[in-house]
């Protein structure tokens, strides 16, 4: 059976009351925290920043744990508002660090400064020949396509494989006629 509270109009179990009435009279009585009292919804309904995309998955996995703890949508929402700045600050400073990635390789005395497009362009072009699709999708997912080693490492094997030069030799018999380098079977 559940009653109403006198001072506030909350219903009660049973068990709730019959611990209220053995009270002792000296001691205050203390307000009863049941399950009934805070209400968690059947469902949640959380809404994000403009901009922001919630994870279905971790919406799915706090639900669970916000009903297990019987958090109101109000409480609810709070905490997944703090979890969505957590996220924002993390990719802020994430966004910060390859910024300073960038302007490294800028100043740097070996591939940046004055031949930095040209550099790398020598880069890239290693990236290209060696590295495959699914690295280059890494590198600029991470970021790490930016950080100064990793252009550093790619402007080098760029070096290494750079167009061939034509070197200049001379045959063997460098006094051997043309017809003779030619028709070496002639006599």
């Amino acid at each position: 059976m559940t009653e109403m509270t006198a001072d506030t109009g909350t219903p009660v179990n049973d068990a709730v009351v019959e611990a209220s009435v053995s009270e002792s009279p000296a001691e205050p009585r203390a307000e009863a925290v049941t399950s009934e009292s805070v209400q968690a919804p059947e469902a949640y309904a959380f809404e994000a920043p403009e901009g922001v995309t919630l994870d279905s998955a971790a919406v799915e996995e706090f639900s669970a744990i916000a009903k297990e703890l019987g958090l109101e949508q109000g409480k609810a929402q709070a905490i997944a508002d703090i979890a969505v700045k957590m996220q924002q600050r993390q990719v802020e400073a994430q966004q910060a660090l390859v910024t300073s990635w960038v302007e490294q390789v800028k100043v740097d005395k070996e591939i940046g400064g004055e031949k930095f497009t040209e550099n790398l362009a020598l880069a890239r072009k290693a990236l290209e020949s060696f590295g495959t699709p699914e690295l280059q999708d890494v590198l600029n997912m991470t970021g790490l396509g930016n950080h100064p080693e990793v252009i550093r490492a790619f402007y080098k094997a760029g070096k290494a494989i750079s167009e061939d030069r034509f070197i200049p030799g001379s045959p063997k018999g460098a006094e051997m006629d043309m017809a003779k380098r030619m028709f070496p079977t002639m006599n």
